[in-house]
């Protein structure tokens, strides 16, 4: 299986690019997988799935929660509803990068995910209130469930950047069909602009992936004999709650947010709307 790096056209704006699905509805389950039941699942993978066009990817996200992570608490908890916001990049991250605008919600066991695309500088500022920001939103759907999304969490910052290397699978016959493996995750509260974070802790072990299995319908028969054959079960596994979890073990006695760092843009202007602590 030959992977390839991923390249992604640039444009200005907080625009609906052409060839980007806007929403998703459907089931994701997860699980936690080693290196040899990777190796051995693939074979049957690739007779109902091929690796996608942009093969091995960089996946950087910006997860966004209240001072007091009221979003990553809430669904901590499992409720029957819950819902988060986040900024997604592919690849390096520049001024110019292609990123997303994610509304990730979740209702009785059913993913619904609706974004926009804009170039990263545009979307970053408009996500943390820069004063000299772009309003240049179509006057879609989408945009105006993110800015009611920004009105009920009143003081929405960036919380947590997680980033992580994945390999995703498309259905032959069936395009709703989608398999993903993302190994090396790791999560950074230090600084929380991907045009500059850094490395950051692990949250799997050597040789595991997380495995995620997204389905419109029924999960295909043989796949789930197969997955019962290698004993592969579903897992309760969230990347934010984990580094949640992770930066809170770390330091029992820390204020949640204290060590954040939001780089100024040029000028040493600072951000409106978001907490530089130092």
């Amino acid at each position: 299986m030959r992977l390839y790096p991923v390249f992604r056209k640039k444009k200005k704006g907080l625009v609906n690019m052409s060839g980007y699905k806007e929403v998703f509805k459907r089931t994701e389950i997860k699980y936690l997988i080693n290196a040899e039941q990777y190796k051995t699942l693939m074979p049957y993978l690739e007779t109902i799935a091929r690796v996608d066009e942009y093969g091995l990817s960089r996946i950087n996200n910006i997860y966004f929660d209240t001072p007091d992570y009221r979003l990553v608490k809430t669904s901590l908890e499992k409720p029957l509803y819950k819902e988060k916001l986040r900024l997604r990049t592919y690849g390096v991250t520049g001024d110019d990068t292609d990123s997303f605008i994610e509304i990730k919600k979740k209702y009785a066991g059913i993913v619904y995910k609706r974004r926009i695309s804009g170039r990263y500088l545009d979307t970053y500022r408009y996500l943390t209130g820069y004063k000299n920001k772009r309003d240049c939103f179509e006057n879609s759907q989408i945009s105006k469930e993110i800015r009611e999304f920004m009105r009920l969490y009143a003081n929405l910052r960036p919380a947590m950047c997680i980033c992580y290397d994945r390999i995703a699978m498309a259905g032959i016959e069936d395009k709703d069909f989608r398999v993903t493996f993302d190994s090396n995750i790791t999560w950074n509260d230090r600084c929380t602009d991907l045009r500059y974070a850094g490395e950051g802790r692990n949250l799997l072990k050597d040789g595991q992936y997380l495995m995620e299995i997204k389905v419109s319908n029924a999960m295909p028969m043989g796949l789930a004999r197969k997955l019962s054959e290698l004993s592969i079960f579903p897992v309760s596994f969230s990347k934010y709650g984990s580094g949640y979890a992770d930066m809170m073990n770390m330091d029992k006695d820390r204020v949640p947010g204290r060590n954040t760092i939001v780089r100024p843009e040029r000028n040493d202007r600072v951000m409106k709307g978001v907490a530089a602590y130092v």
